[in-house]
């Protein structure tokens, strides 16, 4: 038998070199174990792991067909925890997109979606005009550094797509039963950037970033509230972030207000709830309590946990740019994830994410978890009775 002739690679420094670029040197730190791949979620579902070690290594040779499954990673970061060298994987996958980009390799499509953020002002391609629609009847007003504490963030998804906005409108609610004095930009309100930066594209996150920066200082910001873990994320990667203004999810926020007893709930009825933790949150910030502190103040709210929890949580698919890439049913992470949730017996899942929600939802449809009703923590706050509080006169 002839055995099969194989095409040989050449060694390129000058590619190498390309890459540690592209990656910031963090691909330098990888030394092949194969932890990553072991680790990675898509080896529950129906494709095969993500062989970060074999991107890696292909982008460095520059075989073809290296950047197909550098897209695939949604950036949950369950491979960076178990890394031995504490290599920011997620980091050198976007740098790799970022690569792919400058080689003209990317997907087709995804520039419409950085295209609808230039034009447009948000990933989505909905006119800029109509980004506070979700307010009508609300009368927030127009931030005013003189007279609100807080910026709240409502971001791109929660404004358009039609199930965020009621996430938004339900935070809304929150702070004024609080008596948190807060305003949004309304149609002004820029795009965070998050869909350029977790589709590789560094240099347009950079400049967005950049002016956002400018103008979060012209308009006095100190405080940013957002709804989405991914706009949270992302404005603590600005210039000046943690100096010149500070950011939090909204459940850091609602903690806090909790523990101060500014927020109270009345309760539900003897009910059972599972949390799923948005990986933005657990594992890029480390964040999983608030949340649970939160549902532990709610009357007859009993919190079951799922198998895979806090840094431990199954990814929902959503992120590292995925919400704007088809993925097959048969490999969506969400549906896996509403099974663990549907085996808790939990009559909700609740979660802190719009992305999660709507990637949670379709799984849970799919699963044929009929039982399941998929919340927003803020909607089940809502839902629990916030204790009212007359709004302050800066929030008028």
């Amino acid at each position: 038998m002839t055995a099969p002739v194989r095409e040989a690679v050449l060694l390129d420094d000058a590619r190498w070199d390309r890459v540690l670029v592209a990656t910031k040197g963090a691909a330098a730190a990888c030394y092949q174990c194969g932890t990553c791949t072991a680790t990675c979620p898509w080896g529950l579902v129906a494709g095969p792991s993500i062989g970060v070690r074999s991107v890696m290594r292909r982008a460095q040779l520059g075989i073809d067909g290296w950047a197909e499954a550098a897209w695939r990673c949604t950036t949950c970061g369950a491979c960076e925890a178990r890394c031995p060298h504490e290599v920011p994987i997620s980091e050198v996958m976007l740098g790799l997109r970022s690569l792919a980009w400058a080689e003209r390799t990317a997907p087709q499509g995804l520039g419409n979606v950085l295209w609808d953020m230039h034009w447009d002002g948000n990933p989505w391609g909905r006119p800029p005009s109509a980004r506070s629609a979700w307010a009508v009847g609300l009368d927030i007003p127009r931030f005013d550094a003189t007279r609100h504490a807080v910026l709240l963030y409502v971001g791109c998804t929660a404004s358009y797509d039609r199930r965020g906005q009621k996430i938004a409108r339900a935070v809304v609610s929150l702070l004024r039963s609080a008596g948190v004095p807060f305003g949004t930009l309304a149609d002004d309100e820029p795009c965070c950037g998050d869909p350029a930066r977790s589709l590789g594209n560094e240099a347009y996150f950079g400049r967005i970033a950049r002016e956002n920066t400018v103008r979060l200082a012209a308009e006095g910001v100190t405080d940013i509230v957002t709804v989405s873990p991914h706009c949270y994320d992302t404005f603590s990667r600005y210039p000046g972030a943690g100096e010149a203004f500070r950011a939090h999810h909204y459940s850091q926020l609602l903690r806090d207000l909790v523990a101060e007893g500014k927020v109270s709930f009345a309760g539900v009825d003897a009910v059972n709830a599972t949390f799923h933790d948005p990986c933005y949150l657990a594992r890029h910030h480390d964040e999983s309590e608030a949340p649970r502190t939160v549902m532990s103040a709610m009357p007859g709210l009993a919190l079951v946990e799922m198998e895979r929890s806090r840094e431990e949580t199954l990814c929902c698919g959503g992120g590292g740019g995925r919400m704007w890439m088809e993925t097959a049913p048969e490999d969506r992470f969400a549906t896996a994830r509403a099974r663990e949730a549907a085996a808790t017996g939990a009559s909700y899942l609740v979660t802190t994410c719009p992305h999660c929600i709507s990637c949670l939802e379709d799984g849970a449809s799919v699963a044929g978890a009929r039982q399941l009703k998929v919340l927003d923590l803020a909607e089940l706050s809502v839902l629990a009775g916030i204790a009212s509080a007359a709004p302050t006169e800066a929030d008028q």
